[in-house]
């Protein structure tokens, strides 16, 4: 049990954080240096994805042609220490949100590094699940929450995340300037690991702790444990389970969940978009007879036109990502929800017809670039209604628990797709794809419609999280 003299000790401390002044011009300073932050986290989420064909390449003369699915074997391999972030995440509601936003951004950035230096596949192996598991925390986003004006929060969170998603631009300009040829797939790593340790730096040296943070931790440091209290101090714990309960115990969380778990059976489409980018154009010419073989055209497409649609895959994913937090303010986070459901299936259809047929590089990246964006807008939608309607003290931690029904849309995908595409091989993929993330997208747009109540305009200090369950 803590003693006295360290909770008035941690009190003390707290509270000399939340009376340092602002500077002026905070605010621009904070979307600065959360875009940074912001810019390392997409990256690594991206580059993966982006590279996915050349490092399948790498890996064909020990998988053969199901390639892409070893790759997603390796993914599935970080499910077990993903998992362990159930109980990571929810420390930053005892500890407070810069250390975990340092600590992310570090984490990313030396598993790119990893990547980047080394040439066998187990360091390969090692770096990925590094990023996968310092990847989904997300700790600039309860920055965001828990720090922007209410009335233009889904504004000001959608402008910082289409800065990021822009940021992604420096992968295909990487591709463009560093990589010669297929094979030299590792030096893409570098500098965006470079740029991410530069971020964690900065964020170690000059992010403020969120006073929305300061005030929930200060609140419960400052209340007097009685025995008569004990039932409602148990309720104040976090952590992933606490979070859990809490949510699965109220109405609003409880179908946000549920709706999550569905949405996230479109994961699959931010998995394989660049496979089929590439085995579109290869075997569009492959047929024309432009080259004689897949391989060749896969190789040829991996420096041309791929590459010139990834360039323009960012600015598709970043149009759709700000749009969606211009609509959330202006329209509801339900209505937004909707739109950009839609929005997803239709551009990955326009996309996968594009890159069949071969369409301008710039074009079919736009469409690539709508449907990812668009899926993670639609994810979004739901953090912040889970955000919203969760109280402060137990934010980080039903955001935590919030990995559990993105887990069951997450392994659902893969194990579905994952025997699919391992059985019919790669020029498969776009068919699995849209056969998984269709109706699971479907069905969470009705759970979003019918069962989740609207929240904007949420105070997220005053919010309990009972309003919704009348």
């Amino acid at each position: 049990m803590r003693s006295e003299q360290s909770r008035l000790l941690e009190i003390a401390r707290l509270e000399k954080q939340k009376a340092k002044p602002k500077i002026n011009g905070y605010l621009a300073y904070f979307i600065f240096l959360i875009s940074l932050i912001y810019i390392t986290d997409e990256i690594a989420s991206q580059i993966g994805t982006l590279m996915k064909t050349e490092i399948a390449n790498d890996l064909m003369a020990r998988f053969g042609e199901s390639s892409v699915g070893a790759l997603d074997i390796i993914s599935f391999i970080a499910i077990p220490f993903q998992a362990l972030s159930i109980f990571y995440k929810p420390l930053s509601d005892r500890f407070g949100r810069k250390l975990f936003l340092v600590v992310n951004t570090l984490g990313m950035s030396l598993g790119m590094l990893l990547i980047a230096l080394t040439h066998s596949f187990a360091p390969y192996i090692i770096g990925a699940v590094i990023i996968l598991f310092f990847v989904p925390h997300d700790m600039q986003v309860v920055y965001i929450m828990e720090s922007a004006p209410p009335k233009h929060r889904a504004k000001i969170y959608s402008s910082i995340k289409c800065i990021a998603t822009l940021g992604v631009m420096l992968v295909p300009l990487f591709r463009r300037l560093l990589m010669h040829s297929a094979a030299q797939w590792r030096v893409v790593y570098l500098v965006p690991a470079v740029i991410g340790l530069v971020s964690s730096f900065i964020a170690l040296l000059f992010a403020r702790e969120t006073d929305a943070f300061l005030d929930a931790r200060l609140a419960a440091l400052r209340e007097p444990i009685r025995v008569s209290d004990a039932p409602r101090q148990s309720s104040q714990k976090s952590g992933f389970f606490a979070g859990l309960r809490f949510a699965l115990r109220h109405r609003q969380l409880r179908w946000v969940f549920i709706a999550t778990a569905l949405c996230n059976f479109g994961v699959i489409i931010t998995m394989h978009y660049q496979v089929v980018l590439s085995y579109g154009y290869a075997s569009h010419y492959t047929q024309a007879g432009t080259y004689t073989d897949l391989q060749q055209a896969l190789e040829a497409v991996s420096t041309g036109p791929v590459t010139s649609a990834l360039f323009l895959f960012p600015v598709g994913s970043a149009f759709a990502q700000l749009f969606v937090g211009y609509a959330a303010d202006a329209w509801g986070r339900k209505k937004s929800a909707v739109f950009m459901t839609a929005l997803v299936l239709i551009s990955f259809l326009a996309f996968v017809f594009g890159a069949s047929r071969a369409l301008p590089p710039a074009l079919v990246g736009i469409f690539c670039g709508m449907a990812v964006g668009g899926f993670w807008g639609v994810s979004d939608i739901e953090i912040i209604l889970t955000s919203e309607s969760a109280p402060t003290h137990l934010r980080s931690s039903v955001l935590s628990a919030q990995f559990l029904p993105f887990g069951v849309g997450y392994a659902a995908a893969y194990a579905v797709g994952l025997p699919l595409i391992t059985h019919f091989g790669n020029t498969a993929v776009p068919v699995v794809t849209l056969a998984i993330a269709v109706p699971g997208m479907a069905a969470s747009l009705a759970v979003l419609a019918a069962k989740v109540r609207e929240t904007k305009g949420t105070d997220l200090d005053t919010v309990t999280g009972l309003e919704w369950d009348a």
